[in-house]
C-alpha cells in the first residue's frame, strides 16, 4: 500500500511563489526592492524545499496523491474541479521547476539590480513558477488548462517586460498569437474528450481510452483517438515551439536573460512535452499521431540547429539550440520513449540553464553587448563563467558522463529501436543533429572565451539586452569582468547536476519503476524501450560503450570542425559563406517563415479581417441592422408626424372620423344587405 501525501503540504508547494508574486507585485513600493526579493526567493525556496520532501516520499515510500481540492462547479455528470495528482512524474517535475526557478530567483538580484522594473519582475517570475506548478501537478484538464494558459500569459508579460523597447512589443506578441494557434488545437482536443469521454479527469479519461480508440471521428475514416492525439499534440507544438509554431521562441530573447533561462530551461518549453507524456495512455492507441510527432520532432531537431550556426547573439545561438533539443525530446515521444523525453528534459533543464544564465554573466560582463564577434578571450577575465559554461557546452553535445550524454543517448538509441515508419527519417536527423549541436555549441565556446580579444576596438555594435540604451557607450573600449557572486552562485549550483544528475538518475528513470502508474508504454506494439533496456548494463558502461558508437565520433568531428574553422582558420567560415550565399540567406532568414507568416498569413487575417470589418460590421450589422432600423423607424416617424399637429380642432376631426368609421364598419352587413337576404 503506497503512502499517502499531506494535501496541506501539497497545497503550499504552489501557494509559497504566489505569496511572494503577491506581496512583490502589490506591496513592491512599500516592501522595496530588498523586500521584494527576500519575500520571492523566499517562497520558491520553500516550494522547492516542500517538492524535494515530496521526491524522497515518493522515491523512499512509494507515496502517491490523487485527490480534488476544491470542486468549482458540476454540469450534469461533468466535474470541474481543482486537484492534485502526485507521482513520480510530477514530483521530479516539481523540483526541477522549483529548483532551476530558485536559481534564476537568486541570479536576478545582479543582473537586475539596475532596472526600475526590479520588483515588478521577481513578482512576474514568481508567478510564473506558480503558473508552472499548477500545470504539472494538475490530475484534470481543466486545471491542465488553466496552468497552459496562465504560463503564456506570464510568458507575455515578461517577454515584453521593457515595454518602450518596439522590439520586445512585437515579440511578446508573436508569442502570444502563435501559443493561441497551438492552444487552439489543444482545446479542441479537450472538447473532444469532454464530448465523448464526459469527464475532464486523468484517472477517468484514461479508463475510457479503450472505448475512444474504437469510436470513429464523424465524417471521416479517421480514429477519434487520433484526432484527439494530434489536437492535443498541436497545443504542444505551440508551446514547446515545434515547426512551424517555433517561430516564437528565438524572438523571445529579446525579455531580460533570467526570464529566458527560466523559460527555456523549466517551464513553458517543456510544457508541451510534459503533457504528451502524461497523456501517453491516449497517444499510445494511435500510431498516426506518434508517426506525426515524430516527424515534426525530427525536422525542428535538424533544421533548428543549423540556424544556431549562423547567429551571432549569444543569447540566440542558444535559443535555437533549445529548440534543437525540444525536438529531441519531441522524437522520443514519438517513439513510445516517454520516460527517456522526460528523462533529457530534466538534464536539459540544468544545463541549458546554466548555458542562459552563463551568457547572461558575458553579457554583464560585456557591458551588455551580445554580440560574440566582439567577444574573444574572456576566459582570463571570467574564470568561473568561463568553466560553467564549458561544463555547460559538454553536457549539451552529449559527452560521457555528463548528464546530457545519457538523455540525448537513450533518444537516439531509442528511435533507432523504434518500428515506425518514421524513424527511418527521425533516426538520420538526431545522428546528423550531434555534428550540428556541437559545432555552433563550440563556435560560440571559443568565439566568447578563446583566441583574439575584439572587445579592445569592437568593429560592430552591440545588441543591448536592456532596454535603455544608456547603460555606458557600447563603441568605446571596456575591460570585461567577473560577475557578482549572487550571479556565479547560480551557476555553480547548476554546474554540478548538469555533470551528475544523468550518472546518477538513469537506471531508476528509466529502467526502474520511478515512473511505474504515470507513464503508460504498450510494449507489444512499441517495443523500443524494452529493447534498450536490454542493452542497458549501467550508467558506467553505458559511457564506455559510447567510445565505439557514431554520436561520440559525430560530436568530436563537430567540436575539431568548429575549433579549426574559427580558431584555426578564420577566414574559411567567411569563404564559405560568400560560396554558399543562397543557402546562407535562407538561414538568415529563417528558412522565410517570418517573412511568410507577416505577409500571407497576416495579410490573408488582414483582409479577412477587414471583409469582415467592411462587409459584415460595417455594412450588414452597423448599416442594414443597426442604421437600417434605425432609418426605419424614422421614416415611419416622419409620416406619423404628419398627423400629430398638436391642433385640438384636428384631433376633434380625427375622433369623429374614427367614430364613424367605427360605427360604418359595425353598422355595414345591415346597410349592404336591408332586406336580410
Amino acid at each position: 500500500m503506497s503512502a499517502q501525501l499531506s494535501q496541506n503540504l501539497l497545497l503550499a508547494v504552489p501557494l509559497a511563489p504566489l505569496a511572494g508574486a503577491v506581496i512583490a507585485g502589490f506591496f513592491g513600493k512599500a516592501v522595496g526592492r530588498r523586500g521584494s526579493h527576500i519575500a520571492t526567493i523566499l517562497g520558491v525556496a520553500i516550494a522547492f524545499i516542500l517538492s524535494a520532501m515530496v521526491l524522497k516520499d515518493v522515491i523512499a515510500d512509494g507515496a502517491r496523491f490523487n485527490a480534488t481540492i476544491y470542486e468549482w462547479m458540476v454540469l450534469g455528470n461533468l466535474k470541474m474541479e481543482v486537484g492534485f495528482m502526485v507521482d513520480g512524474l510530477t514530483a521530479m517535475m516539481m523540483c526541477v521547476v522549483t529548483f532551476v526557478s530558485l536559481m534564476v530567483h537568486i541570479y536576478t538580484i545582479g543582473y537586475m539590480e539596475e532596472d526600475a522594473g526590479y520588483q515588478r519582475f521577481f513578482s512576474y517570475i514568481s508567478l510564473f513558477t506558480f503558473s508552472m506548478l499548477m500545470l504539472v501537478m494538475s490530475n484534470n484538464l481543466l486545471q491542465l488548462f488553466f496552468g497552459w494558459e496562465a504560463v503564456g500569459l506570464v510568458s507575455y508579460l515578461l517577454i515584453g517586460f521593457w515595454y518602450t523597447k518596439p522590439t520586445a512589443i512585437f515579440a511578446n506578441m508573436k508569442a502570444f498569437i502563435v501559443n493561441r494557434v497551438g492552444d487552439f488545437g489543444f482545446i479542441l482536443g479537450i472538447g473532444l474528450i469532454v464530448a465523448y469521454g464526459d469527464t475532464l479527469s486523468y484517472t477517468e479519461v484514461f479508463a475510457k481510452a479503450g472505448d475512444l480508440a474504437k469510436l470513429g471521428f464523424p465524417g471521416t475514416d479517421w480514429l477519434l483517438i487520433t484526432v484527439i492525439c494530434i489536437c492535443l499534440f498541436i497545443g504542444a507544438m505551440g508551446k514547446s515551439a515545434q515547426f512551424p509554431l517555433h517561430v516564437w521562441l528565438p524572438d523571445s530573447m529579446e525579455g531580460p536573460t533570467p526570464i529566458s533561462a527560466l523559460i527555456h530551461a523549466a517551464t513553458m518549453v517543456t510544457a508541451g512535452i510534459f503533457m504528451v507524456a502524461r497523456m501517453s495512455p491516449l497517444f499510445e492507441l494511435s500510431d498516426t499521431a506518434l508517426n506525426f510527432v515524430m516527424v515534426i520532432g525530427a525536422i525542428t531537431a535538424l533544421f533548428m540547429g543549423f540556424l544556431g550556426i549562423i547567429q551571432n547573439d549569444i543569447k540566440r545561438v542558444v535559443a535555437y539550440s533549445t529548440l534543437s533539443q525540444l525536438g529531441y525530446m519531441t522524437v522520443a515521444l514519438g517513439a513510445s520513449a516517454y520516460s527517456v523525453a522526460v528523462f533529457h528534459l530534466m538534464t536539459h533543464a540544468f544545463f541549458k540553464a546554466l548555458l542562459f544564465l552563463g551568457a547572461g554573466s558575458v553579457i554583464i560582463g560585456m557591458h551588455h553587448d551580445q554580440d560574440i564577434r566582439n567577444m574573444g578571450g574572456l576566459r582570463k577575465y571570467m574564470p568561473i563563467t568561463w568553466i560553467t559554461s564549458l561544463l555547460g557546452s559538454l553536457a549539451l553535445i552529449g559527452t560521457p558522463l555528463f548528464s546530457g550524454f545519457y538523455s540525448k543517448d537513450s533518444i537516439i538509441e531509442a528511435v533507432h529501436l523504434s518500428h515506425l515508419p518514421a524513424a527511418g527519417f527521425a533516426n538520420f536527423a538526431v545522428l546528423a543533429g550531434v555534428f550540428v549541436t556541437a559545432f555552433y555549441s563550440f563556435r560560440m565556446y571559443f568565439l566568447v572565451f578563446h583566441g583574439k580579444e575584439h572587445f579592445h576596438h569592437k568593429p560592430f555594435p552591440g545588441e543591448h539586452d536592456h532596454h535603455d540604451d544608456d547603460h555606458g557607450d557600447h563603441h568605446h573600449a571596456h575591460t570585461p569582468h567577473e560577475s557578482k557572486w549572487v550571479v556565479t552562485l547560480p551557476l555553480v549550483l547548476l554546474a554540478i547536476p548538469s555533470v551528475v544528475i544523468g550518472y546518477m538518475t538513469i537506471q531508476p528513470m528509466l529502467y526502474g519503476d520511478f515512473f511505474k502508474g504515470a507513464i503508460f508504454i504498450n510494449h507489444e506494439l512499441h517495443p523500443a524501450m524494452e529493447e534498450l533496456g536490454h542493452e542497458f548494463h549501467g550508467a558506467l558502461a553505458m559511457a564506455l560503450h559510447s567510445l565505439s558508437t557514431a554520436p561520440l565520433w559525430l560530436a568530436l568531428a563537430g567540436v575539431a570542425s568548429a575549433y579549426f574553422f574559427y580558431m584555426v582558420k578564420p577566414e574559411i567560415p567567411a569563404a564559405i559563406k560568400a560560396r554558399t550565399g543562397f543557402i546562407n540567406r535562407i538561414l538568415e532568414n529563417k528558412y522565410y517563415f517570418d517573412w511568410f507568416n507577416e505577409n500571407v498569413l497576416a495579410a490573408g487575417a488582414r483582409l479577412l479581417g477587414r471583409g469582415l470589418w467592411k462587409g459584415g460590421d460595417a455594412a450588414v450589422i452597423d448599416g442594414a441592422l443597426v442604421n437600417g432600423s434605425a432609418r426605419l423607424v424614422g421614416g415611419l416617424a416622419s409620416v406619423v408626424r404628419l398627423v400629430q399637429t398638436g391642433y385640438l380642432y384636428w384631433y376633434a376631426l380625427v375622433m369623429i372620423l374614427g367614430v364613424v368609421g367605427l360605427m360604418t364598419w359595425q353598422l355595414w352587413p345591415y346597410l349592404s344587405n336591408p332586406l336580410g337576404r
